[in-house]
């Protein structure tokens, strides 16, 4: 599925391209993330690069997480969230 979090294929921290695609929730919840469109396009650097890729920095990963929860609310209940993906992020 594409992302329900972004329509433009766009770093969502600085705005540059190209990007990759990053799941918001990864792990166990991969494939959760694919199923409902978690995902954000992220450039080489705020994806997989320390010290700002979410791979390496937690607040950088924890507000992606938040947007995406945010997101997923528009349309589902935070119940469901937390059925779904294990945990509250907001």
């Amino acid at each position: 599925m594409k992302s329900i979090v972004q329509e433009e294929k766009a770093c969502l921290f600085c705005g540059r391209t190209p990007t990759e695609e990053h799941h918001c929730f990864g792990g166990a919840n991969r494939k959760l993330s694919e199923k409902y469109g978690l995902k954000v396009y992220l450039c080489h650097e705020h994806h997989n690069e320390p010290p700002f890729g979410v791979h390496f920095n937690k607040e950088n990963m924890d507000m992606v997480r938040r947007i995406a929860q945010r997101k997923f609310e528009e349309t589902h209940t935070r119940e469901e969230f937390i059925k779904i993906f294990g945990r509250n992020y907001l």
